[in-house]
Formats: C-alpha cells, sequence, structure tokens
C-alpha cells in the first residue's frame, strides 16, 4: 500500500521542504480506512474519555489491512498522525488500534497495552494470518 503523492508534494520533497499538512492531506486521502480508524478513535476518546479508546473489528478486506499497516508501520506516517490529532498511537496485530491521550496520567496504560503480555493475550487462531 502506498501513498498517492501528488506532484506538487513530490516536488517539496525534492526541494527539502515538506509541509506537514500537506503530507496528512496525502496520508488522509491515500488510505482512508485507516484514516477513518484513527480519526473515528479520536473522536470516540474525546466523546467518552477514559485512559483510550480501540478498536477490536478486523478490517473488512486486506486493502483495509494493509492501510492500517502502511499507517502504523511508517515511522513517518504514525508520527504526523500523531501530531495531527494530538495523541499517541499503539498498534496489536492486524486491526487492534488505540489511542491514547498525551496525558502522562495513562503512561502505565500505555505500557500494558504495548506490553508483550498484552500482545499474546491479544492472540487467537482466527488472527493468525492477519
Amino acid at each position: 500500500m502506498s501513498l498517492d503523492v501528488s506532484p506538487a508534494l513530490l516536488e517539496q520533497a525534492e526541494r527539502g521542504e515538506v509541509d506537514e499538512a500537506d503530507f496528512v492531506d496525502c496520508v488522509r486521502t491515500s488510505l482512508p480506512y485507516a484514516w477513518e480508524m484513527v480519526s473515528s478513535l479520536v473522536a470516540q476518546l474525546k466523546v467518552d474519555g477514559g485512559e483510550f479508546a480501540d478498536n477490536q473489528t478486523p478490517p473488512p478486506d486486506e486493502q483495509a489491512r494493509g492501510q492500517l499497516l502502511r499507517a502504523l508501520a511508517s515511522d513517518a506516517i504514525r508520527g504526523a498522525l500523531q501530531r495531527h490529532f494530538g495523541v499517541r498511537l499503539a498498534f496489536q496485530n492486524c486491526h487492534r488500534v488505540a489511542v491514547f491521550p498525551l496525558d502522562d496520567s495513562v503512561d502505565g496504560t500505555l505500557a500494558r497495552f504495548t506490553s508483550i503480555r498484552s500482545q499474546l493475550l491479544n492472540q487467537s487462531p482466527e488472527l493468525r494470518d492477519c
């Protein structure tokens, strides 16, 4: 899953000056499933409060799964999304995306979510091929 980079954005990159807002827009339009997943979790966190909001529903197809993997496996994309939405992102398996506020008070919850133990407990036979 690659980004659909406009000629203007590519030109910015070639000059060495990339506007992050333009990059974020490229991510939004190139990876719409991933964008919607993150933005809906951010909205859920704002409405419901709490220490984090997460998704536990597998993507509807391989294209959507690829978008999540692309967005969250790329340091540049993940970092840009975190700065844009003002959250910290965490990821398990092929679909369990979570958003955490920037508040230090949830550091323990984030550490538990991203721990080896939590990763192992989030496994199931249905997710082996994801």
